[in-house]
């Protein structure tokens, strides 16, 4: 039995991802002594992985448009006191090369090992302590927090939940900090994977398994948002950035509208054409992947020549083709999902520091807060946003 007296702090985070980081470093900096603890031996192991291992760090075009929430306007207040430019600024003090890919996105020239040491470089450098891995066993709340941990006791006056959500369990991913919400009478919002495959049913999907590997820009749409990036088909459904993005505003049982030809009008071109004697696969190979093309003649339509469809059969085909109405059975889950919809209601929380309304010096900060961004580095952008919020205050 540890009978040693708990070792005192002003702040203690759970979680060394990069919220909480980003949180100990801000926090540390004010002169705060801060303690940081994880379960995982490895430090921001989703770091490491994030961009095929170049973490995209950030993006240029940070807007609240770009964060998913129950309460749109919760993300506005951290997002503008911490911006992209600071981050940069802080890459630019340790030297560490970037670089722009599309849509606004940064990513690290040397991979993201160097965004891992700069943030333990200024958490080491502003006096943080470190327990890893170390397994947080009970959680108290009486003038301060009492946390109990496979390696020491701890007091602190402020505890910060930083664990993240449930995608990708295979590095570490738990529900901790939900139950954690719990335990304190904090209200969550429904919980679902995001920026995911979609899957659909096998007897449905059958023709087009065959395109596995095949993509293209297309237009994918739900509701009122749609996305114009690359659309991949697999050999369970649909992926690529299009997919993801979509993902996570897309509700169970409701279909999807995809435009194959973006940039084409099709109908003026098919109407232009229907005297020609071609075959409808090798006119639409102009325009699509030849396999793509193939299957569309033959399954949505009739593989002969132009000149032998009726105009209301080239209008119907240039509709669908234009607007591909498709209902997924569902995603492929958490273990392929890069980010957690939902989590810690925002409405609990306060926008400017992250910390409770309820419960006094309990803060929660990046992914397990339901603010979810698009894909292309919003979500780092929240949680260096997020745990920025909270540093300044915990």
């Amino acid at each position: 039995m540890n009978t040693r007296p708990p070792v005192e702090t002003d702040v203690l985070i759970i979680g060394a991802g990069a919220a909480g980081l980003m949180c100990a470093l801000t926090a540390a900096r004010r002169g705060r002594s801060v303690v940081l603890i994880d379960h995982a031996n490895k430090l921001a192991e989703k770091i490491r992985i994030s961009g095929g291992g170049r973490c995209n760090f950030t993006n240029l075009n940070i807007k609240p448009d770009n964060y998913l929430s129950g309460n749109p306007h919760f993300c506005r207040s951290a997002l503008a006191r911490f911006t992209p430019q600071h981050f940069i600024a802080m890459l630019e003090k340790h030297g560490i090369a970037y670089h722009e890919k599309t849509l606004g996105q940064l990513f690290c020239d040397d991979g993201s090992e160097a965004i891992i040491a700069m943030l333990k470089s200024e958490c080491d450098a502003a006096g943080v302590r470190w327990s890893m891995p170390c397994s947080v066993e009970q959680i108290n709340h009486a003038d301060g927090f009492s946390v109990l941990t496979s390696r020491a006791a701890y007091r602190a006056a402020s505890l910060v939940i930083a664990t993240g959500g449930l995608s990708i369990p295979k590095i570490g991913a738990t529900p901790f900090g939900y139950k954690i919400a719990e335990q304190f009478h904090v209200p969550m919002t429904k919980l679902k994977p995001g920026l995911v495959p979609l899957s659909f049913h096998p007897e449905e999907w059958g023709a087009y398994a065959d395109l596995s590997g095949v993509s293209l820009e297309a237009v994918v749409s739900f509701g009122k948002q749609n996305f114009r990036e690359n659309l991949l088909f697999t050999h369970r459904g649909l992926s690529g950035p299009a997919i993801l993005q979509i993902s996570s505003y897309w509700e169970h049982g409701l279909p999807l509208s995809i435009d194959l030809l973006p940039d084409h009008d099709l109908h003026v071109i098919l109407m232009k054409q229907r005297a020609s004697k071609m075959l409808l696969s090798n006119f639409l190979t102009q325009y699509l992947p030849k396999r793509l093309a193939e299957i569309i003649a033959t399954n949505w339509s009739e593989n002969i020549p132009l000149n032998q469809h009726s105009p209301k059969r080239l209008a119907a085909l240039a509709d669908k083709i234009k607007g591909w109405q498709i209902t997924p059975t569902g995603t492929l889950g958490y273990s392929k999902a890069e980010v957690t919809c939902g989590g810690v209601d925002t409405r609990a929380l306060s926008s400017k520091t992250m910390e409770c309304n309820d419960v006094a010096g309990l803060y929660f900060i990046g992914e397990v807060v339901d603010v979810t961004g698009q894909l292309g580095g919003y979500n780092f952008q929240w949680a260096w946003a997020s745990g920025h919020a909270a540093g300044l205050s915990a």
